[in-house]
């Protein structure tokens, strides 16, 4: 499972939309490694003057792993963190997340999401993480 979604919203969900800032606090609580990572990241990106900030630092284990897979593989919650922080989120393997303008997406973000980027990113290490 990929969020622990309390009751009540789960209810609330039934009944219609649900408020973003309800959402993003459901992911907050549910997967709180990938959250602070991307917080991190979105905090340096901020008070940069750089295209993009990205981690190149593997997960402490398995369980982090999986939180960051799973916050990156919903579109839902790609979406919601990507409107709340004002970017767009890339990703390359299992750990290396990066954080763009949203208004500076362009040849930078265009290499970083091209295969051949996605090769060159590959080592054995990564193979299965």
């Amino acid at each position: 499972m990929s969020l622990d979604v309390p009751a009540a919203l789960i209810e609330q969900a039934k009944e219609g939309d649900i408020p973003l800032n309800k959402f993003l606090q459901c992911i907050k609580e549910s997967l709180p490694y990938a959250w602070q990572l991307i917080e991190n990241l979105a905090s340096k990106l901020a008070t940069s003057n750089t295209v993009f900030v990205d981690n190149q630092v593997p997960p402490p284990d398995e369980q982090a792993r999986g939180q960051l897979l799973r916050v990156l593989s919903s579109d839902a919650m790609r979406n919601a963190i990507e409107q709340h922080y004002s970017v767009k989120l890339a990703f390359q393997n299992c750990h290396r997340v990066a954080l763009f303008r949203q208004d500076q997406l362009g040849e930078i973000y265009d290499e970083f999401i091209s295969p051949r980027s996605q090769i060159l990113n590959q080592t054995p290490e990564l193979r299965d993480c």
